[in-house]
């Protein structure tokens, strides 16, 4: 039988790095599984560290805490403290007889192929972060429309831009990210389509004032806006995208609050559209194991934690965006704490103020998370521009006519009904790209706002993530956990 380790860490973002380390300094045995080859999840994602240049920290912010957590990283595996499986993803959690977890592998990258088919863990760290939530435009199916991290993850990860004339629409901060970096990268912006506008900020002035750094990256930015030009237009979103074979204009148009058209379009010529709504948290593995849940205050479902990241399940601690959307140095402290409160819980001493100070942190970011989200919503009404032409899920090539359909006609009037009707969210991506949007309509048309219930069944997976069949039938009649391969660090 595999060794049992104290925890199993899952993500090797911010807050899996983090809390990774922090439990290893505590004296636990831990396992960190991340699907990248490399540590840094979305946040921090850069270039194959083997080809690594100086320019790998350009555009990225607490990179200096990054490669803190790199180093400790190191020294803690030399150390033998800290196995980490890089190229492998957790496609199954289940608990033993014993109480422990038993979580399934695969590989995602082929130097990772064989390392590991299993885990055994005395407690979990989640931390699977999350994907950019996107919306439905028609026209959003053409070749050189991306998500707005999809477009980051190309320049930070592989140096390239995705285009040559770009417009960055949708809301939050992170479209100035990916509109900056752009220019950076000699690509022309020719606008940034911000939906909402800048007094909601004034929605919540404590909660913005609670992180300090924010508003230095806000100036920053607006500083790289006026140098490279780039118009960045409120309560503005993408009405439509043009082309023929791939992206050739788009269609811009002004919007009240709630997101319904006030004025003419604007047509621009672009042949990149890179679209954000936020972010959703992945939550596969926490509802998995039936972790409880909330909607957050932007909307999404979240973990319910207290306040040392402790989910409703025993021995379960989640940290990051799981737990809701709120930035790089938020997750950061929440894997620490949750490391310290792990540490604790199995009998290890704890520093109390260090954990108070944390504990505080978590506060603050939580607070202006809140105030960002309040300020940068999904406008109510978005969805009620659409033709019934538009594609609503992309992998069944379901329109948001055939959603209408189901709904008035075969009385689908829950997500769930949509779902098995009309068949949003039963391809390849699970309902990943189009559930938010499949849940919001349903409780559009409803009249209501959209609920937990409504969210939950295109949330929940029965895999984490596609397998091979022949993983899947090697669980029979195999006790957990015998399946691991020797040479346990793919090294």
């Amino acid at each position: 039988m595999p060794p049992v380790h104290d925890v199993a860490v899952v993500g090797a973002g911010p807050a899996g790095l983090a809390g990774a380390v922090e439990a290893a300094a505590s004296g636990l045995t831990v396992a960190l599984i991340d699907t990248a080859a490399q540590p840094g999840g979305q946040y921090w994602r850069h270039y194959d560290e083997t080809h690594a240049r100086p320019a790998d920290r350009a555009g990225h912010h607490g990179w200096r805490t990054f490669t803190a957590l790199r180093e400790r990283l190191d020294a803690l595996r030399a150390a033998g403290r800290i196995r980490y499986l890089p190229g492998h993803q957790v496609w199954l959690v289940t608990r033993n007889a014993g109480g422990e977890f038993d979580l399934r592998l695969t590989a995602t990258t082929a130097t990772a192929s064989g390392a590991a088919r299993s885990i055994v863990a005395r407690a979990l760290i989640l931390c699977p972060g999350g994907h950019d939530r996107q919306l439905p435009v028609p026209g959003w199916e053409l070749p050189g429309v991306l998500t707005a991290g999809g477009v980051q993850a190309l320049l930070t990860g592989h140096r390239t831009p995705a285009g040559r004339r770009a417009v960055v629409a949708g809301t939050g901060p992170f479209l100035l990210s990916v509109a900056t970096g752009l220019a950076e990268a000699g690509v022309t912006v020719a606008a940034v389509a911000e939906a909402n506008g800048v007094g909601g900020w004034l929605r919540d002035p404590l909660g913005a004032l609670s992180a300090p750094g924010k508003g230095v990256e806000a100036a920053r930015y607006a500083a790289l806006l006026a140098r490279h030009r780039i118009p960045y237009r409120t309560r503005t979103v993408v009405r439509e995208i043009l082309g023929r074979d791939r992206v050739e204009a788009v269609r811009l148009a002004r919007v009240d609050r709630d997101g319904r058209a006030t004025g003419p379009d604007e047509e621009v010529a672009v042949d990149l559209v890179a679209l954000g709504w936020g972010f959703t948290p992945a939550l596969e593995l926490p509802l998995m194991l039936g972790a409880a849940i909330a909607r957050d205050v932007d909307g999404s479902l979240v973990v319910v934690a207290d306040d040392l990241q402790r989910s409703s399940v025993d021995g379960l601690y989640v940290a990051g965006e799981a737990t809701g959307v709120g930035g790089a140095a938020l997750a950061v402290a929440e894997g620490r704490l949750a490391a310290l409160a792990l540490a604790a819980d199995r009998g290890r001493p704890a520093d109390p103020a260090r954990t108070r100070r944390l504990r505080g942190r978590v506060r603050r970011g939580r607070r202006f998370a809140a105030a960002m989200h309040r300020a940068c919503p999904v406008p109510p009404g978005w969805s009620d521009r659409l033709p019934d032409t538009t594609v609503v899920c992309r992998c069944e090539e379901v329109s948001y006519g055939d959603l209408r359909r189901a709904y008035d006609d075969l009385g689908a009037t829950d997500a769930r009904t949509l779902k098995m009707l009309a068949r949003p969210g039963m391809g390849w991506c699970q309902g990943r790209v189009c559930g938010y949007a499949t849940a919001a309509i349903a409780a559009r048309w409803g009249g209501r706002a959209t609920t937990v219930d409504d969210l939950r069944p295109l949330a929940t997976r029965s895999l984490a993530v596609p397998v091979p069949l022949e993983e899947i039938a090697a669980l029979a009649g195999e006790p957990a956990g015998a399946t691991e391969e020797e040479g346990r660090d793919g090294e």
